[in-house]
């Protein structure tokens, strides 16, 4: 079933004593906001997990293959779009670039209807064996503490070494230092975008809506890591439209969402922090009206 509204939503979600998002430019330290001290987690990051989430939940099989995932080597996934509609033998030759013909709709079509963050998120897929490209209906931004953050530096010992030469000029030894980044306490906020024009191109229904939603709700319970610390999502509030369009701004709707340090300690936990809509609490599955055409519901 198609949508036939606008949602956006807003992400809370939270680390502890772990790396959220290294830079790999930076040495793998958390990414942050070198202005302001905040912390950051790029759109990608996020889309990762969900991708994750959905490939254990589904198996990976039509329609919730995952087009981006480890290893990949995407072409071969546009081979079997062109194979699939039976029109292969475009494709042939040695040079494949930009080919496909008048059959590039009815292939990326196939890949909208088979993998699930191709019609959710979209794709370029135009490079090599052509499938064209597809703008996704769901759209995030970066996430972004709530607070400044502090990166810690922890050293680390190995009681073991790679290779014998190293072991030689330990002289027995054997040990191998190494370091990790932490974030002691983070709270982080992302916002996000569900176009309905753009779903109904991309073949993105009411079913997929639900998916991603839990997904959102559950990634992390499903990506623990030593490096990443403790990880939560502690909180999806939803606004849903009565049009496709939308009845208002989603960055008026934003901004009476309010996330709040209380008190002057340190903060270490979710505690630490009060989250508010128009000065009051919305409780998990709580529906409310909050502009003519626009619900609120907090999912988590």
């Amino acid at each position: 079933m198609s949508l036939n509204h606008r949602y956006d939503f807003v992400l809370l979600f939270d680390v502890r004593d772990g790396n959220p998002n290294g830079d790999p430019d930076a040495g793998n330290l958390p990414r942050l906001d070198a202005e302001t001290g905040h912390g950051l987690v790029t759109d990608v990051c996020i889309k990762r997990k969900v991708r994750n989430y959905v490939g254990i939940v589904h198996g990976e099989q039509p329609p919730y293959e995952i087009y981006v995932k480890e290893k990949a080597i995407l072409n071969r996934q546009h081979e079997r779009a062109y194979a699939a509609i039976g029109k292969s033998d475009l494709l042939k030759g040695d040079d494949k670039k930009r080919k496909g013909g008048d059959a590039v709709d009815e292939a990326r079509h196939w890949m909208c209807r088979n993998f699930f963050d191709v019609r959710t998120f979209g794709a370029v897929m135009s490079t090599g064996v052509n499938c064209g490209q597809v703008r996704g209906p769901v759209q995030l931004t970066f996430a972004r503490s709530v607070s400044p953050i502090v990166a810690l530096e922890h050293s680390i010992t190995r009681m073991a070494v790679a290779t014998e030469a190293e072991a030689e000029k330990q002289s027995g030894d054997n040990r191998t230092m190494g370091r990790k980044f932490t974030v002691p306490y983070g709270l982080y906020r992302a916002h996000g975008f569900i176009s309905a024009h753009l779903a109904r191109q991309t073949g993105f229904g009411e079913t997929d809506l639900e998916l991603f939603f839990k997904s959102l709700e559950s990634m992390f319970e499903e990506d623990r890591s030593a490096a990443r610390g403790e990880m939560a999502t502690r909180g999806l509030y939803v606004f849903k439209h009565d049009s496709e369009l939308g009845n208002a701004p989603a960055h008026a709707l934003f901004d009476r969402l309010t996330v709040e340090r209380q008190g002057d300690e340190v903060a270490r936990s979710f505690a630490a922090y009060a989250v508010r809509f128009d000065g009051g609490e919305v409780a998990v599955a709580q529906a409310t009206t909050v502009a003519p055409g626009v619900g609120l519901v907090r999912r988590c």
